[in-house]
């Protein structure tokens, strides 16, 4: 596929990919390999060798980022916060991501936080669609990329020091 295909595909991706909302994700308890197996479909394609694995739920569940499962079927509850959870860890590590979910006015609301974790997604891959460059000319993807991986340091380390404040941290780290 030319350059100007794989934008043109990636700039489709961005613009049109979601994971399901609440209502949508299945209603029906799943066992560990089914919610390993649908969980594959809640992530953006990036050819990335990240996928959710049994060990991975283990330990979310031992950390306190994950409800036990009812008798080892996972349901929407655990659906939708491993979708957030999968996503997040692609930038913060898993104690910052426990402190973010924690702090969340509704936390323990899954029906109510996914939707809002949904809506943000939404709004950040819409800005991200919009930001790609009009042409697959490689010096101006050389420099998108680099716009792209500036601005993703920035607002890593917004995020760090709103996550320091909500530890109570109160002055940002230096």
């Amino acid at each position: 596929m030319e350059e100007k295909d794989q934008l043109e595909s990636l700039r489709r991706l961005l613009a049109e990919w979601r994971p399901v909302d609440y209502d949508s994700l299945p209603d029906l308890d799943l066992y560990k390999d089914q919610l390993l197996e649908y969980m594959q479909r809640q992530q953006m394609p990036h050819g990335g060798d990240d996928a959710l694995t049994g060990a991975m739920v283990n330990n979310y569940i031992k950390s306190g980022l994950l409800p036990r499962p009812a008798g080892k079927r996972y349901q929407r509850q655990h659906l939708a916060i491993l979708t957030a959870l999968c996503q997040l860890k692609q930038v913060l590590p898993m104690s910052d991501i426990g402190t973010l979910l924690a702090q969340q006015p509704d936390a323990g609301q899954p029906e109510v936080f996914y939707p809002r974790y949904l809506d943000q997604l939404d709004q950040a891959l819409g800005r991200a669609a919009d930001q790609l460059p009009a042409t697959a000319d490689r010096e101006q993807l050389a420099r998108s990329a680099l716009a792209f991986a500036v601005q993703s340091y920035a607002d890593l380390l917004v995020a760090r020091q709103l996550l320091a404040l909500l530890n109570g941290q109160s002055e940002p780290e230096k």
